[in-house]
């Protein structure tokens, strides 16, 4: 659970903008998502935080068991899932609750997430590292109480999408969905792959909802939320 008595900001970044969500005293704050010229002018990037999250949405991921990751195939194993140039930096961050790495390029959201990397500094001076959408999510499920755990994220024609039950990670995965509709339809796909009961299962979204896309989701799932 979020340790209330520090200071947070979490970043979320991608190729149309950001938005941000500050934790303090108790209390929650979000933004809107934002244009890109924004951000030399907000004032709440012009003060530190206890903890920095930048998330930024890449679909160029890729999630290895540990035991078959190498530092040195890193680029090969993104690019047999993705499309990744030669101009796209590779890197790699454990996650040891499921042994193991996801293997990502943050170019898409690159330019912005590094000069928000720069302005936004933690209390002791240090900059936070961009990492992708799917870190978060991932090592967001374990907040989520249900069994069932289905989170999910969508932004600049991209679901993000991570599925766990109890403690197994069932999916984790992007889709080119150029609307809403379209990443309903992945949405369902999986739960029927993964054989989970839609009506019985609560989906959580780390995205704001437009009004309609939270009603046609309400009638499939038992609950749907925004965390």
């Amino acid at each position: 659970m979020t340790d209330y008595h520090k200071d947070r900001i979490s970043i979320q970044v991608g190729l149309s903008g950001y938005s941000f969500k500050i934790e303090a005293n108790d209390t929650v704050r979000s933004s809107e998502w934002l244009s890109a010229d924004r951000i030399f002018t907000s004032l709440e990037f012009q003060k530190r935080y206890d903890e920095v999250d930048i998330s930024v949405f890449t679909p160029k991921c890729a999630l290895i068991p540990k035991q078959f990751f190498a530092p040195e195939e890193a680029r090969k194993i993104v690019s047999e899932t993705t499309d990744v140039s030669d101009a796209d930096v590779v890197e790699y961050v454990e996650l040891p609750q499921f042994a193991s790495v996801l293997v990502y390029s943050n170019s898409i959201g690159e330019s912005l997430s590094r000069v928000i990397s720069d302005m936004v500094l933690r209390t002791d001076g240090v900059k936070s590292r961009p990492l992708p959408e799917l870190y978060y999510m991932l090592q967001q499920l374990s907040e989520i109480k249900d069994y069932n755990k289905i989170l999910a994220s969508y932004k600049d024609g991209y679901l993000y999408l991570t599925v766990a039950q109890g403690r197994t990670l069932l999916l984790c995965n992007s889709f080119e969905a150029q609307d809403f509709t379209t990443a309903e339809y992945y949405i369902f796909l999986v739960m029927k792959k993964l054989q989970l009961n839609i009506e019985m299962s609560s989906i959580y979204f780390r995205t704001s909802l437009a009004e309609d896309e939270e009603i046609s989701l309400y009638r499939y799932f038992k609950n749907v939320e925004q965390i």
